[in-house]
């Protein structure tokens, strides 16, 4: 059992990467972070004493206050926000509880390329489809909730970056792209360190439908039918990038929890 107003590290792996997932903030103190510059997945950073900064930026959504052990620091500002209206839990054994958890992702804060203003930016070509629009997924759940995505003519990718501090992605001779017979979903599991289970088998249909090698995943074919469509329903690529998150929310939780779940019919037939 958890402290009153708190959330076991176990407990929180579970939501991460869902849109059920809670708004976390990281305040660990700036010597703390820089000893151990690493952030929880889909964790920004605030600091600790700006209450009043951190109830905005939660805003009326449920949050985690993590600092490095989950004592009086994450404590005291989940009472203060709670006194607030805030629906705000403390991580138990912060950091070090996450750290010291198997298998639990944590996101090198160097590779998180962010403007002045704290947020990422990134910029590719119109018509998303596939890697374009997984990636963005990928960094919305798991990297940066709050990244603004640009899309436009291919020509225009480098200059729209320059003029607005963006990063491009999916653009050939960009860092954040394909490397060999990998796609950029994949880049972006490598310099995250986001490496999975789900997200490594999730990226394996990914490459298959991005990349036209069907051959790697039965369910590619799928996926590019249905990104095609997508595509074709939605003449904003905004609109398509929301109904596409929909799509890889579903992806996500069948690669984490259903991919070992066959049908057939009639419903008896035995295997």
């Amino acid at each position: 059992m958890p402290a009153p107003n708190a959330i076991t590290p176990k407990q929180l792996l579970r939501l991460i990467g869902t849109p059920q997932a809670p708004v976390l903030i990281d305040i660990c103190l700036d010597p703390d972070f820089e000893a151990d510059p690493f952030l929880i997945p889909g964790s920004v950073r605030h600091p600790a004493m700006d209450i009043d900064g951190i109830a905005r930026r939660v805003s009326d959504r449920n949050v985690v206050i993590i600092c490095q052990k989950g004592k009086k620091l994450s404590q005291g500002v989940v009472s203060w926000l709670r006194s607030k209206g805030c629906e705000a839990e403390f991580l138990e054994g912060g950091m070090y509880g996450w750290r010291d958890m198997a298998d639990a992702p944590r996101v090198p804060a160097s590779a998180v390329p962010t403007r002045e203003d704290g947020r990422s930016v990134w910029v590719t070509r119109h018509r998303p489809k596939i890697d374009r629009i997984a990636c963005p997924w990928l960094i919305r759940r798991f990297v940066d909730p709050d990244a603004q995505f640009l899309f436009v003519a291919p020509s225009e990718v480098e200059a729209t970056a320059k003029a607005f501090d963006a990063t491009p992605f999916d653009i050939e001779d960009t860092f954040w792209s394909h490397r060999g017979d990998r796609c950029t979903f994949d880049t972006m599991l490598d310099e995250f360190q986001l490496h999975t289970p789900a997200l490594d088998r999730l990226a394996t249909v990914i490459r298959a439908a991005d990349t036209n090698r069907h051959d790697l995943s039965p369910e590619a074919a799928g996926l590019l039918a249905i990104s095609v469509g997508l595509s074709r329903q939605y003449r904003d690529d905004h609109q398509n990038l929301e109904a596409g998150l929909h799509l890889y929310d579903a992806l996500y939780r069948w690669a984490r929890d259903g991919f070992d779940e066959h049908h057939d019919w009639p419903t008896d037939r035995k295997s």
